[in-house]
């Protein structure tokens, strides 16, 4: 009880956060660019703003929830989600997906390109088609910029309700929907008979948009009514169904059924299990259990019962005795995967996972060189090599691949930490607060990142281009921060 009222306490917070950047909107929309032809909602909000908020709102939702640290899931999943992309309707190619290490099923959008899952989903898709019905029902409500025409619906309405909505969004995401559609029960309840049309008439939207990108991506059209159905059995065995209108994902017979309906008539075809998925899942599902003995009794009773084409249940076995240290068992089961199937990348990377638990680091360090010659610029196995290199206590080379990495994927605060930390292992103290400075920048704590900024200069005020080089970070800075303010 006391971890939620803090989670509301951040979302009163967050709430004015939102205020102060949608007034501004609401007031300044004659100033804006011209509204492009057909788009009656850009006149309201254009595509950079919607950006520009949905990155600020990335920033406080990534200072109070903690994401899911498996780059193996994360690649996997920006694939996937890359993939679907290609085949909506979405304009503005900048996707960030945010991983959220929660048990609860759920998944959001955000203006801007900002998707999130939480990792529960996991449990509940049973098929890659299924879970890619969700992320294409989310690419939906962006290609079709449910926000920025919500705010059109809503220019009447004051502003303490759009930031509600919003700060109802961030608690929502960030612990399920009860908690969510408490903050918005309390700022929505006079408006609440138009919305509701309205947000219903975002999700058919979504539902139609999303099942022609499953269509366009080849993909299983069935999968969105069969994720539909999963999600409605498992409200009905919650417990506790709040009002359909208060659900961030409102499901009903009906809605399952118009799914239905739309795909009856495709012609039928086999649409074959994706086998990435099985393992993908499996890492999952071991990541969220916190008892890794009961992961272990739960993947060895599915062997017991599936003799055959039981792949993906071995891999979760062993990376439940992994996760109970119990190396050499591990290693063993480990062996049998690889020799069946010697091409596969996950396998390989758990192997150097393995050998780094066993300390065998000249042999991971072989091993990851000979798959990184074969996959460059592979961001999971890149992560590797700079662990590889943490563990031998080769920091420094540890934080060239770290830089290099930061290079490829600068809006991933993981990275930025993890320099930070191993930078202060190399004795590169200037080094550390900038790391630092970027981390903070992408959870929004612009004050901290300032004040490491302001650190590290103090160190290099000798080196002319590394001093310039800060002072002009510092400027770019305090640039952002003036734009989110005149948002």
């Amino acid at each position: 009880m006391h971890e939620l009222s803090k989670q509301f306490r951040s979302g009163l917070v967050l709430t004015l956060l939102f205020c102060a950047v949608l007034e501004p909107i609401r007031l300044s929309a004659s100033g804006l660019n011209l509204p492009m032809l057909g788009d009656t909602s850009s006149g309201i909000v254009s595509q950079q703003q919607e950006y520009l908020i949905g990155r600020s709102w990335l920033k406080a939702f990534r200072s109070r929830i903690q994401e899911f640290d498996d780059p193996v899931l994360q690649e996997y999943t920006e694939q996937l989600l890359y993939n679907l992309a290609t085949y909506s309707d979405l304009e503005d190619p900048r996707l960030e997906l945010v991983l959220v290490d929660n048990p609860t099923m759920n998944a959001f959008a955000v203006p801007g390109g900002v998707i999130g899952i939480h990792t529960g989903i996991f449990n509940y898709a049973k098929t890659e088609d299924q879970l890619a019905s969700v992320l294409a029902h989310e690419l939906a409500h962006l290609s079709q910029r449910h926000f920025a025409r919500g705010i059109e619906e809503q220019r009447k309405s004051s502003t303490l309700t759009m930031g509600g909505l919003l700060a109802g969004l961030v608690i929502a995401a960030t612990v399920g929907g009860d908690a969510g559609t408490a903050a918005l029960s309390v700022t929505q309840a006079a408006a609440m008979d138009g919305r509701l049309r309205y947000t219903r008439s975002n999700e058919q939207e979504a539902d139609r948009i999303g099942l022609q990108t499953l269509r366009g991506a080849g993909r299983n059209p069935s999968a969105a009514a069969e994720m539909f159905e999963i999600m409605l059995v498992a409200t009905r065995h919650s417990g506790s169904r709040p009002p359909e209108f208060l659900l961030t994902h409102p499901v009903t017979e009906r809605r399952i059924a118009d799914t239905r309906s739309r795909t009856i008539s495709a012609p039928l075809r086999h649409y074959p299990h994706k086998r990435k998925y099985q393992l993908m899942r499996a890492r999952a599902l071991v990541g969220l259990t916190q008892n890794p003995k009961s992961s272990i009794r739960h993947f060895e009773h599915l062997l017991s019962k599936d003799e055959h084409n039981n792949e993906a249940e071995r891999y979760g076995l062993v990376l439940a005795l992994i996760a109970d240290n119990r190396l050499k068992v591990a290693r063993t089961q480990l062996n049998k995967l690889i020799q069946a199937n010697p091409q596969e990348l996950v396998f390989r990377h758990t192997d150097v996972e393995l050998d780094i638990q066993q300390q065998k680091l000249e042999d991971a360090s072989t091993k990851i060189d000979d798959l990184l010659t074969a996959n460059p610029n592979n961001y999971p196995l890149t992560l590797l090599r700079s662990e590889v290199s943490w563990q031998a206590k080769h920091y420094q080379k540890a934080s060239e691949t770290l830089k290099l990495l930061s290079r490829q994927r600068p809006n991933d605060p993981n990275i930025w930490y993890r320099l930070a930390e191993v930078r202060g292992l190399a004795g590169d103290i200037s080094g550390v607060h900038l790391a630092r400075a970027e981390y903070f920048v992408l959870v929004g704590a612009f004050r901290l990142a300032r004040k490491h900024l302001a650190l590290a200069a103090s160190l290099v005020s000798t080196d002319f281009k590394q001093s310039a080089i800060i002072r002009q970070r510092l400027r770019e800075l305090v640039a952002v921060e003036e734009q989110v303010v005149k948002l």
